[in-house]
């Protein structure tokens, strides 16, 4: 979902059925006692031709969950395991949410709507199954601002509140209660591999391979990688080009995830399930988003380790369908792509054209070390130096010989840059909370997408269509 997207026909598409059998269990869909419509993504319904739904319509399939037009009969509660902060945890799955439906765009790829907040299933465990209005609020907040930057991300689709009060430990209770959809290209994890090795389901796992290969299908591997030809190894060298670029966009955003277990991570390298995610107030790779992250296993700096940690679990997944070696060599990939990437989003960013390894890579230092001297982060930083302005000092002198791309001087003119700081997270929530006020949200909304056309689309990266 790199492009602005365009207007489409509904074409339902419902390809999850070739491996529901192993993958997912049919669920129902909680009864709410109320529907309130708050958000509809008006950019991205047209997109998966839904867009000329009537509001009535929309709250039928995607706050009812009554199934849309030929696609599936019932929800689908995926099953996985996962690594929760590296401590292995077969116990879970979709506990709230569910497949509810697929679809082509207008390119022809494969796209889901997944949800969050519409019920308990036989993963749910201890959990109510249900969503506060402020997680989905946030949510909107997330995958708004990440697709501004460039980050291939979720699509949050809808949100309809549901009249239910929630108790959570973690947040004033009780709490507003949602419906969530997101709009993803698939929700195969690396957990989905992860059970299925363990539950020593040879036969499975390669049929999953292979539907991933044909659903969400990339590039060969390099003409010199061995075992190119094994589907097992394509599969690898894919998510570890798609998963090279996913860490390099979160740096460049300078945002944090805060969770990412092996059941967050998607092999189509797109970024999902957003809980304590923050943006960096300044340049500090020790900041850690989850209050729970006691070691800052996945603080900011550290997100590109923690990603390649992960794409090693789902190498040791692949292990029943090929050998060690070309295994290894796929995800020994992943140092050298990444910091391609991390130059080639920089650079996007930044507003300038790259100039080559040696010099992309001093520009880089020379950025980090001016964000820490003047105690600033990502988002008033780029927005400062746009195509190689007001610079100073060893910023100046890294930056002499670059050529600016071209720009919507409308928005870089701007005093501030649009920024989503916790700060205004929580204000945005208050206005919501206290007086029913969704302005705020609106206006930031509008806010997020000028800054992702004053962008324009990021640098393409090969393991994605």
């Amino acid at each position: 979902m790199r492009a602005e997207p365009q207007p489409a026909d509904y074409r339902p598409d419902t390809k999850i059925t070739e491996i529901a059998q192993f993958l997912a269990g049919p669920v129902d869909a909680a009864q709410f006692p109320a529907h309130q419509l708050r958000f509809r993504n008006a950019r991205w319904d047209k997109s998966v031709g839904l867009g000329d739904l009537t509001d009535d319509q929309w709250i039928a399939h995607f706050g009812k969950f009554e199934p849309l037009p030929d696609n599936l009969p019932k929800p689908l509660a995926l099953r996985y395991h996962g690594h929760q902060f590296r401590t292995y945890n077969p116990e879970i799955g979709d506990g709230r949410g569910f497949l509810f439906a697929q679809m082509r765009d207008g390119d022809g790829r494969l796209l889901d709507c997944g949800t969050k907040g519409s019920g308990t299933t036989p993963y749910s465990r201890d959990g109510d199954g249900r969503l506060t209005l402020k997680g989905a609020v946030r949510e909107i907040l997330a995958t708004e601002m990440l697709e501004a930057l460039g980050v291939y991300t979720s699509k949050t689709f809808s949100v309809i509140e549901t009249g239910e009060e929630l108790w959570r430990n973690d947040e004033p209770s009780p709490t507003r209660s949602a419906a969530m959809v997101r709009l993803s290209h698939g929700h195969i994890r690396i957990g989905s591999f992860q059970r299925l090795m363990a539950l020593e389901e040879d036969a499975a796992l390669a049929q999953l391979v292979d539907y991933c290969l044909s659903a969400y299908p990339g590039p060969l591997p390099p003409q010199n990688a061995p075992g190119r030809d094994e589907p097992a190894v394509i599969l690898l060298h894919q998510v570890t080009e798609r998963l090279a670029d996913l860490a390099a966009s979160y740096m460049v955003a300078g945002f944090v995830h805060g969770v990412l277990n092996t059941d967050n991570i998607n092999i189509t390298g797109e970024s999902f399930d957003y809980g304590p995610w923050r943006w960096l107030p300044q340049w500090e790779p020790q900041f850690t988003a989850a209050y729970f992250d006691q070691t800052g296993l996945y603080a900011f700096g550290r997100q590109p380790e923690a990603i390649r940690w992960n794409l090693g679990q789902l190498a040791i997944s692949l292990r029943p369908l090929a050998e060690s070696e070309p295994l290894i060599a796929a995800i020994e990939r992943f140092g050298p792509l990444y910091g391609e990437a991390m130059m080639r989003r920089f650079c996007w960013r930044l507003g300038v054209e790259q100039r080559g390894e040696a010099a992309d890579a001093a520009l880089i230092g020379a950025a980090e070390q001016a964000m820490r001297e003047q105690k600033i982060g990502p988002d008033i930083f780029f927005h400062a130096h746009r195509g190689g302005r007001n610079a100073s000092g060893p910023l100046a002198y890294a930056l002499a010989g670059y050529q600016p791309l071209e720009s919507d001087d409308r928005y870089w003119s701007r005093e501030t840059p649009v920024s989503m700081l916790i700060e205004e997270v929580e204000s945005i929530w208050d206005a919501i909370a206290k007086n029913d006020d969704w302005e705020p949200l609106s206006a930031k909304i509008s806010n997020m997408r000028e800054l992702g056309r004053a962008l324009g689309p990021p640098p393409h990266a090969a393991g994605h269509e």
